[in-house]
């Protein structure tokens, strides 16, 4: 008997067609804010990546050396437009690779990355079609960088994510308060204002932004700075926003697309301000904060690329800031400052590196979960998840009884690397006391974790 396979192609077509239509309809459905936010609030840990012309600079103009980031040395060291122009022209990081930046993230157990698309100093590292003065038009280097980063990040599952600023010295018509000579930021007024913003926000940054949404895949957040100039306003924040998500119903928006400033001061969350997270830099707050919020921090003292910046953080500091912001509910977005030729610092990939082993290990820990609801002991952190509480412990118990909070109730405690050994615990009327080696398992932070009794 013949038998043909023109139907049975026809089905299968008809079958990867109709996946494909339904695929494309899911991914277009507009999520609740629950929904959108749900991967950022599990993530917990994120790469920040400060790159651009100031990467050739490093902060340092002869025997002039930029005070705080180096990304500011357009203004710090007071270069004019015209000065500054030289340095997009010289930027060719050939050593740029987007796939070993991923899987450096990825490896240190990061989940999402944030780089700065453009930041004040206005130069581009995407295609833009709205300027010239970007990585494609006016450095030799040819590449679309945003491009073969979230291409990257799609290919190992990592969120993509930009950074846009506000602020562009660069542009005539957006030096806020500097206008008409932006590198006078030490005698800024901040009753001046440029009276022709207006045009650059809908013309020049709106259209920017716009490109970025449109022409590189799925946004995880958008990440604004530059709202504290006077030019900027909270109709053009709620505009931006509505903006935004009319393309990607699905992205997530920091608040400083409004006038939300660094934390969460300006944050209404029945509507009255955008955005949707919080971004305290260069600090945790004390008690964490009643909503959504993100901290922001360098690993030295800088953002950009900055060799003479030799105040590196340690790895144990790191990896304790993190549980310290998970423990309080929030997002560590930890930076990192690429050289001119695309290399990350040999500091920071020490450190990337003993914070991916930790997070290898304990990682079950951090991802999903949520703040402690007990007060901060003395030894360490909480967090929780379900009905399950991890004790973080930063300064082992020489003794060998860690004293938990008397209201955790415990059906099961265990360390976290070694499922296979239950603690002895007795509670008291004081706290509760469990049995541990008197070794710490880990140098840097060991886990202990407890399952609740019902």
């Amino acid at each position: 008997m013949k038998i043909t396979m023109r139907p049975i192609v026809f089905a299968i077509v008809a079958l990867l067609t109709f996946g494909n239509v339904f695929s494309q309809r899911k991914k277009d459905m507009k999520l609740t804010d629950d929904q959108r936010m749900e991967w950022w609030r599990d993530s917990k840990f994120g790469m920040f990546i400060h790159w651009g012309a100031y990467s050739i600079v490093g902060g340092e103009r002869g025997t002039k050396i930029a005070g705080g980031g180096a990304e500011w040395a357009m203004d710090k060291l007071d270069y004019t437009i015209e000065e500054y122009e030289k340095f997009p022209k010289m930027f060719n990081p050939v050593l740029f690779d987007a796939d070993a930046w991923v899987a450096m993230a990825k490896d240190a157990g990061m989940k999402y990355i944030v780089i700065t698309s453009k930041h004040h100093e206005g130069f581009g590292l995407w295609d833009s079609k709205v300027s010239d003065y970007d990585v494609m038009d006016t450095s030799p280097f040819k590449r679309d960088i945003i491009k073969e980063l979230s291409e990257a990040c799609k290919k190992q599952g990592i969120k993509f994510c930009f950074y846009y600023s506000i602020v562009d010295w660069h542009h005539p018509q957006a030096q806020g308060n500097l206008y008409p000579n932006y590198n006078i930021s030490q005698h800024d007024d901040p009753s001046v204002v440029n009276p022709e913003f207006p045009e650059y926000y809908e013309n020049y940054m709106k259209p920017q932004v716009g490109e970025l949404l449109k022409n590189y895949g799925d946004v995880g957040v958008v990440w604004f700075d530059g709202d504290w100039i006077s030019d900027y306003t909270t109709e053009m924040g709620k505009d931006l926003y509505k903006y935004i998500r009319d393309i990607q119903p699905n992205t997530i928006v920091n608040n400083r697309v409004d006038k939300g400033r660094k934390g969460m001061e300006g944050m209404d969350m029945e509507g009255e301000f955008a955005g949707d997270f919080g971004t305290p830099e260069q600090e945790i707050p004390d008690t964490g904060i009643d909503s959504d919020w993100e901290a922001c921090m360098t690993m030295n003292g800088s953002w950009g690329y900055k060799p003479s910046d030799n105040n590196w953080k340690s790895s144990e500091d790191l990896i304790q800031k993190l549980v310290d912001i998970v423990s309080k509910g929030g997002n560590f977005l930890l930076n990192i400052g690429p050289d001119g030729f695309g290399r990350f610092p040999s500091e920071s990939i020490r450190r990337l590196k003993a914070m991916g082993e930790w997070t290898k290990k304990n990682g079950e820990a951090i991802y999903g979960a949520s703040a402690s609801p007990f007060e901060k002991p003395k030894w360490g952190r909480y967090t929780k998840k379900g009905n399950v509480i991890y004790a973080h412990v930063f300064d082992w118990p020489e003794t060998g009884t860690l004293k938990l909070h008397k209201d955790i109730k415990i059906k099961k405690a265990t360390l976290l690397t070694d499922p296979n050994t239950e603690l002895e615990t007795l509670a008291t009327s004081r706290e509760v006391l469990v049995d541990v080696p008197v070794l710490a398992p880990d140098a840097t932070v060991s886990v202990v974790k407890i399952e609740l009794a019902k």
